[in-house]
């Protein structure tokens, strides 16, 4: 595991056991709203 999971990982179970509204911004602009479901180390669910 390396020193970035060891951050985002906890970061975003606490987002997703809260049920935190987020927004993400992808690189192309486009902007996803919505409540983080799951996620690994490459894939962030939202519903």
């Amino acid at each position: 595991m390396s020193k970035g999971q060891s951050l985002q990982e906890p970061f975003l179970n606490a987002l997703r056991r809260e049920r935190v509204p987020v927004s993400i911004y992808l690189v192309n602009g486009i902007k996803l709203q919505g409540q983080v479901e799951s996620f690994d180390q490459f894939v962030v669910l939202l519903k």
